[in-house]
């Protein structure tokens, strides 16, 4: 049986209640091009790069002619407005504080510009417990493509992906992490339904990092979980 020697974190709505506060910022933006699109629409899409969230909403001209300038105002509002609002869920260190306590290395992977993850790194007070963190700058695409995972990966070193667990909110989450082979546990705290996450391929369901840890010795970040997925 395989061991699991690493876990790979989501940021957004997974250790930080960050879907709203994002979801205005795009809504916000995009408002300041013509563009009215509803919250609960743009949430949909949370953890989603520029690449992939803007064409559910923009036209391909629209994209060329003011892509990057809607995306850059989302990166402006979020980072100097919303993110300092930012919350971190409940026990979120303290779960960081049992895996590593077991010996693996935690690595986190948003699809966030840098800056934007070194402060959500800061908002959740984990800094010290990270073998790495990687960022929207390390990957040619965001989710539901696995770029930012496999740059993950290569933070890790020589590790087999079926030693490795991904934690996040998304359905997105499950499908890039689905393409590597590496078996997602899905938190509820981001929003999804429960049947989004299970038919996306999440492995286990928990309703935040709280009930993680709660159950963290039956889950797959334990190693002597017997529910492991390899």
């Amino acid at each position: 049986m395989v061991s699991v020697s690493a876990v790979i974190f989501d940021v957004d709505g997974t250790i930080l209640d960050t879907v709203d506060l994002q979801a205005t910022a795009w809504q916000r933006a995009l408002q300041r091009f013509g563009h009215e699109v509803s919250l609960e629409k743009l949430r949909h899409h949370i953890g989603k790069g520029a690449d992939q969230l803007l064409p559910v909403f923009l036209s391909a001209e629209e994209i060329r002619r003011i892509g990057a300038e809607v995306a850059a105002l989302h990166g402006e509002l979020y980072g100097r407005e919303l993110l300092p609002r930012a919350r971190a869920f409940p026990k979120v260190r303290e779960l960081f504080e049992r895996v590593a306590l077991d010996g693996l290395r935690i690595v986190l992977a948003s699809c966030s510009p840098r800056g934007v993850l070194d402060a959500s790194i800061e908002r959740a007070r984990v800094g010290d417990l990270l073998s790495g963190a990687v960022s929207a700058d390390d990957a040619d695409r965001s989710k539901p493509h696995p770029d930012v995972f496999e740059a993950a990966l290569d933070r890790l070193g020589s590790v087999d992906p079926r030693e490795v667990v991904i934690v996040g909110d998304a359905p997105h989450d499950a499908e890039a992490a689905a393409k590597l082979g590496i078996p997602t546990v899905g938190l509820l705290c981001g929003g999804f339904p429960e049947i989004e996450l299970v038919e996306a391929g999440c492995v286990a369901i928990y309703r935040d990092p709280e009930d993680l840890l709660a159950r963290h010795e039956a889950s797959p970040l334990s190693p002597s979980s017997p529910r492991r997925p390899f």
